[in-house]
């Protein structure tokens, strides 16, 4: 079997919601343990981590959030579809319920999406080499046509679209869970024809469900990593490369009241389970086990 050249970008999501979980996802970075970050904009410590990010030359990309907090655009602020009666974004799931009962307006997605966008550019001094969804948002339906749009208009060509190969094989995930992850994943097929229609890419395979919080180990990552690797040839013959994108939420955790996007930190922040990711993901045979497979670390700009 000839050894195919795997490019793992290991993106550490929700950079700037709290300034221990910047550190937590910088330690990560210097210890070659994740390789890309996304940035919540709305988040407390965002301008603390578009510092950071320079300071490390750390690769950065767009979190776009639409669920938790409160939106960046000044004219949502107030009186939008997108916030719920205590002035905040709907949440996980309130945005799910909201959507399908249509009473969230497409022309103030963009708004906000936009307005992030350009947040994200005054922090960093760039654009967003990649932009994805916090919560899987932007793959949902009606958003995800105009999270495409807004990627075409601004030239950003990475997201993330969450498939996860093997994920039903996943007994140890409650059926709670398993449900939202079943409807992420139905989304995400879905969504496929349109981000391909505007011309976006995401890696060949992603990983990340399978492995969150509690649920990842050493031999979680790499199993999740040789099952979709042996998968693969079928997939990407020719290049004889195949790019993998680990999303993982590393990060000391919060201590309220300081952290979140306008709201304090949520419990999955103030978890053991970030320390955990952490702690896992700093492991040198980890490390040792991606020099066996000719893994190479790199991120969505390297591509």
């Amino acid at each position: 079997l000839r050894m195919l050249q795997v490019k793992l970008i290991i993106t550490g999501d929700d950079f700037g919601y709290c300034p221990r979980r910047n550190q937590g996802i910088v330690d990560c970075f210097l210890a070659g343990a994740v390789s890309n970050v996304s940035l919540l904009v709305n988040g407390s410590a965002a301008a603390d981590a578009a510092k950071l990010a320079r300071r490390y030359n750390i690769p950065i990309g767009l979190h776009a959030n639409l669920s938790e907090g409160s939106p960046v655009s000044e004219v949502l602020k107030t009186n939008s579809s997108l916030l719920n009666q205590d002035g905040f974004f709907h949440g996980k799931m309130g945005f799910r319920t909201a959507l399908s009962k249509g009473l969230l307006k497409m022309s103030e997605v963009k708004q906000e999406l936009k307005a992030q966008v350009e947040l994200f550019r005054e922090l960093t001094g760039h654009l967003p080499p990649h932009m994805d969804g916090h919560q899987h948002v932007h793959v949902l339906p009606e958003v995800r046509n105009v999270f495409a749009e807004v990627l075409e208009e601004y030239g950003i060509k990475y997201t993330r679209v969450p498939i996860e190969p093997g994920l039903h094989n996943c007994d140890w995930i409650p059926p709670s869970l398993m449900d939202f992850y079943l409807g992420v994943e139905e989304d995400s097929f879905n969504t496929v024809d349109v981000f391909t229609k505007h011309g976006i890419r995401w890696a060949d395979i992603y990983i990340g469900l399978s492995t969150m919080g509690r649920n990842m180990s050493v031999s979680s990552i790499q199993s999740a990593i040789d099952s979709a690797v042996l998968q693969l040839p079928a997939r990407a013959p020719r290049s004889g490369s195949v790019t993998i994108e680990l999303m993982v939420h590393p990060g000391y955790p919060s201590v309220p009241p300081v952290g979140g996007c306008g709201e304090g930190p949520d419990d999955f922040s103030q978890s053991w389970e970030r320390l955990h990711e952490l702690q896992t993901l700093i492991k040198p045979e980890l490390q040792s086990h991606y020099k066996s497979r000719n893994i190479q670390l790199c991120s969505f700009k390297d591509l």
